[in-house]
Parts: structure tokens; sequence; C-alpha cells
């Protein structure tokens, strides 16, 4: 299983078990149902403010099982693009779900041991896509854990170009002025050439002898490479160059075991009006400034998820699934929302008034901006953790997409916004 920790020795891994209620995994509660677990479960009664509806489905062979994986869909040039950990790739219209294109990125081998092997497995060797999908000039950009980066042609799905780097991929890429940022597990930092997948420089982080298995997907913007570490760090890189403009210690290590010096910059910076908001696993959330690193107010919140921003406000989901707002441009907190505790929600998305997150039983739950109460909620994973939501959905007007982790993509509509 691709767990919560990405470097982790075999009697290290024997924390494992201590933490998983931080959010990394959660197969172990699906093997035996307790009091806490059915009180996790049971949701409170809500005051629906309105009905979501299901325009269409389609299925993505397998999706991501119980492996860590960023697989969000992604949505350009009137379609939506969707991936499974196995190897599928697909194109489907937006508005009718019609398949446009598919691949199939499994290996299948043709010695006589596989051929026979597949008689009882068929879908072939997975391609491990795990570093969710980027569209940007016309290309469908991703990587997976072995290493590998794709490009894709978004219009029909053939192969621009494929290569190696070194270390998994399992963030999505950045693109801006035709270079590709890959950030990768071993904590090197790729910048590709979008057109040919040439390597244009690369920059190395350290990377701490226990981390989490995330990695902080990279923002490109502005001429800058940002990304954050397992060190704590925030680092803006020159584009072009790949030389370092500045670094900044967002969270350093503190604590007497490597479990409690963890540090992780796992989400994915946010940039707004020359602005950078961070978060950090063990509980430092920053505004820094983009151009000199100068660090504006912090506040003590620990997540791995990306923030959400709509407005003047930041949208958190903490390690234990609570859920806050916060004035951006202070740190001060508006509301908090508990009622999801450990149901291991996804990061928040904002849709018209209102912010959105998915659960691992499979239930999408919309909140107001304003004040956080839980005003319409909809189930489409039967309530079973197998079909759990992994990843924030993607949004457009009053429409929003989402995946579970069978592999179901979901077409959802709100009444107009």
């Amino acid at each position: 299983m691709g767990n919560m920790f990405s470097t982790l020795s075999w009697t290290k891994g024997l924390v494992l078990i201590a933490v998983l209620s931080l959010g990394g995994c959660s197969t172990i509660s699906g093997w035996f149902t307790d009091d806490e677990e059915l009180e996790i479960r049971t949701l409170k009664p809500i005051e629906a403010q309105f009905e979501a509806k299901r325009i269409w489905s389609q299925d993505l062979s397998g999706g991501v099982d119980f492996y860590y994986s960023r697989l969000r869909p992604a949505l350009a040039y009137d379609k939506v693009y969707a991936a499974s950990r196995q190897g599928t790739v697909a194109a489907f219209d937006e508005t009718s779900g019609k398949e446009i294109w598919k691949r199939d990125l499994a290996t299948y081998p043709n010695d006589s041991w596989f051929s026979f092997i597949s008689n009882i497995w068929s879908s072939g060797i997975s391609a491990k896509i795990s570093g969710g999908l980027t569209i940007s000039y016309e290309t469908v950009f991703f990587g997976t854990e072995d290493g590998e980066v794709f490009a894709l042609d978004a219009n029909t799905g053939e192969t621009k170009w494929r290569v190696k780097v070194r270390g998994e991929v399992i963030a999505p890429p950045a693109v801006d002025e035709q270079v590709v940022v890959v950030n990768t597990g071993s904590g090197t930092l790729f910048a590709l050439n979008a057109t040919t997948g040439e390597q244009l420089w690369s920059y190395d982080s350290d990377v701490p002898a226990l981390s989490l298995r995330g990695i902080s997907t990279p923002v490109a913007v502005n001429g800058g490479a940002i990304v954050g570490t397992a060190t704590g760090k925030l680092v803006v890189n020159i584009l072009a160059s790949g030389q370092t403009a500045w670094e900044e210690t967002i969270s350093a290590p503190s604590g007497a075991t490597e479990l409690e010096r963890i540090v992780d910059i796992d989400s994915e910076p946010v940039v707004l009006a020359g602005i950078i908001y961070v978060i950090s696993f063990d509980g430092t959330l920053a505004s820094v400034e983009l151009r000199t690193g100068r660090i504006i107010w912090k506040r003590e919140y620990n997540s791995y998820r990306r923030i959400g921003v709509a407005g003047n406000s930041l949208y958190v989901t903490d390690v234990n699934s609570n859920m806050y707002s916060i004035d951006r441009r202070n740190g001060v907190e508006l509301w908090s929302q508990s009622a999801l505790k450990k149901r291991n929600l996804t990061a928040p998305e904002p849709i018209g008034d209102y912010v959105v997150v998915g659960d691992k039983y499979g239930y999408l739950h919309w909140m107001n901006q304003s004040d956080g109460q839980i005003v319409a909620r909809m189930d489409i994973g039967g309530d079973d953790e197998d079909e759990g939501i992994y990843v924030e959905p993607v949004t457009n007007g009053n429409k929003l997409y989402a995946q579970t982790r069978d592999g179901e993509l979901v077409a959802i509509e709100v009444p107009a916004l």
C-alpha cells in the first residue's frame, strides 16, 4: 500500500498503526467496526438548503484502490480528464459525459508466464499513475510512482513524449512559460521542456529519515517555481534557470523523536495577489511575500491538504478533518466546523457561496462560506470506504466533478448559484 510515510525502516513502520488516525490511510477501520467507528460514520441530520443532482458518471477501471494518490480530475477545453492508478487515462465531454478518447498505459508482457496469469488478471501491470493531471498547451501532463512523466495530446490522447526522472512523481506537475515543473519523492525538483520533455534544470532538497508519503505540488507563476519541502521550507526557483531566488523556513523540526519532528509541507502553495499561503503538517499556516520570502503572519493549523481560497477567506481541512475559515489578510479565524471530524475529508473546494469537501465514506458535504454551516450533502459512494472520495472535486460554475477510490467519475449539478 502507498501509505502515509515515504521513508521507513521496518522497525519505524511499527509506528504507522499508531498514527493512522492522522489521515494517511484508512484501511484498518474497514476490518472491524467499533463504537468509535460507528460514531464517526453516523452523520447528524441537517436542514438541507438545496439538493444536488447527478448528471452522468463514468468508470475509470479500478480507480486508486487504497493506494496514496492525488489523481484529481481536470477540466479544460470543454472536457473532463481523469485517470486510474492502473493506467487508464481518458477525456470525456464535460456536458454529456461522452467518452472522447481513452488510453491504457498498463503493460502486458508477452512471455508465457504472464500469458497464463493474464487469464486470471487481465488488467496488465499497473502504470502506477499517481502525480495527478495538469492540462496546459493542449497537453495532459502527469507522472507515475516509477518516476515517469507523460505528455499526451489533450485532443486525441496520443503520446507526445515520455521521460524518466529520479524519484516517484506523486504530485501533479506545474506548467508555465513552456516549462513543466515536476516534484519527486527523492527531494529533487525537475524542470522539463513542455514540448520535448528535455530536462532544463533540477533542484535538490533534503529528505529526512522519516517523512510523509506525500510531496508538495509545485506552482509555476510569475517566472518562478514554488514548492514546499519535507524539511519545512518554502523555496522559489527562477523558472528559466533553476537558480534559487529565496528559501524560507516555515516550520522547524522540534521534539525528541523523528515522528514528532515531521514538518513536511505536502500541500500546494497558493499564490494570490503577490502573497503565498502555505501550510505544514506539524501545525504552521503562513502568509509569505512572494517577491522577498518575508513572512507576513503565522498561525497554528496542521494539514497536508490543499488550501481553498475564495475572496478574503482561506479554507483549511486539518489532519483530524476539522474545517476552518481564516481571514487571509491577517490570519484571524472566522469559523470552525468539527461535525465531520475523523471522516478523512478532502481539501475544501469553493463553489458559489459554498465550500464542498468529500469524505472517505463517499459523501460530499457543502458548507456556507459565511459561517461553516453544513447546508447539503450527497452520497456518491454508497457509504463504503472502497468507494470513498480521496481528493477534492473540481468545479466549474454550478457543476462539480468528483472521483471515488474505485474509479467512478461523477458529474454533479447544484441549483444555480
